[in-house]
């Protein structure tokens, strides 16, 4: 009986361990909104990329692309203008240790699943390895694709003055990422954006 007890308590443990985890918090850094390129260089530097090194972004520069991104620059307003101010858009990140919701309020990452999605996303070979993807989201076909847009412009002058690579890509299996995120039957996964360090 006593063997059969333990037995229990160790699976309930086990249990909530895994929904702890899956529901994992990360504070991140403050971003640092000084400096970098001027924006006449930023802009002669914008390309895209798809060979991507394995080194990996800190937290500190994982901040300052989802500042870009979709942070608050002042009060209530965000990084990018939004239709009518309807800020109808989330920013996932996929990465090894998962997928991540960026909460811009608390600046953080609010852990929606165990599962790093690039290999479901890898349509592509380089995505697999690639560091980072940015999956935007949305829930008016209307106003968030160009929230998106803008979004995405944003991340990729910021990579073009950090020196980091990235590629807009719409090449995926939507359907498969909105169902492993779990996404409400009104939020669509828009675009997806791939970020790394160029190899040298």
């Amino acid at each position: 009986m006593n063997k059969k007890i333990f037995s229990l308590i160790a699976l309930s443990f086990m249990f909530s361990a895994t929904l702890a985890n899956a529901n994992e918090v990360q504070t991140l850094p403050a971003p640092n909104i000084k400096g970098g390129q001027p924006l006449m260089e930023t802009l002669t530097n914008r390309k895209t990329i798809r060979d991507f090194s394995d080194q990996a972004i800190d937290n500190q520069t994982l901040s300052e692309i989802l500042w870009s991104a979709w942070g608050i620059s002042h009060g209530e307003k965000r990084t990018i203008p939004t239709s009518q101010n309807k800020q109808n858009l989330k920013v996932y990140i996929t990465k090894a240790d998962g997928t991540w919701l960026y909460n811009a309020q608390d600046n953080r990452l609010e852990q929606v699943s165990t599962q790093d999605l690039r290999a479901l996303m890898a349509k592509q070979d380089f995505v697999k390895t690639a560091p980072i993807t940015l999956i935007f989201t949305g829930t008016d076909a209307k106003n968030s694709p160009m929230h998106a847009g803008s979004a995405y412009q944003n991340v990729g002058l910021y990579c073009a003055s950090q020196g980091l690579g990235n590629v807009v890509r719409g090449y995926l299996d939507r359907e498969a990422v909105e169902k492993a995120l779990k996404l409400p039957s009104e939020e669509k996964v828009i675009i997806t954006q791939t970020i790394g360090w160029p190899k040298k």
